[in-house]
């Protein structure tokens, strides 16, 4: 399960709407690959088109589809959204990753 805090679903309901996208048809597609200076790095994509093996979540008004290799990797995580001085974009609060990046967009176990 990923969990989607308040400032994520808001993000998420802009970029969508700008993107022409909305949250009745299209849903958020996360997802792990290799790379990223930790050896693992996030996908996140707005994606519309749901395949067999993915595994559905819906939190906080928010339908996140993760691919069957991805899903290991990210039970337990929290989508958050940071719009500090010190950074803009999303955050993944994953408790598997035993260590991360400076950037925070890779981790590995």
């Amino acid at each position: 399960m990923i969990k989607v805090s308040e400032t994520a679903k808001r993000k998420i309901i802009n970029l969508m709407a700008e993107d022409g996208f909305n949250t009745s048809d299209h849903f958020v597609r996360v997802g792990v690959k290799s790379g990223g200076c930790s050896g693992l790095s996030y996908e996140l994509n707005f994606d519309q088109t749901q395949l067999e093996q993915d595994k559905v979540f819906e939190d906080n008004d928010v339908k996140i589809v993760i691919n069957k290799s991805s899903f290991l990797y990210l039970i337990g995580t929290t989508l958050e959204y940071s719009g500090g001085l010190n950074g803009k974009g999303f955050v993944f609060n994953n408790p598997n990753a035993q260590r991360t990046c400076g950037c925070g967009e890779s981790f590995s176990l």
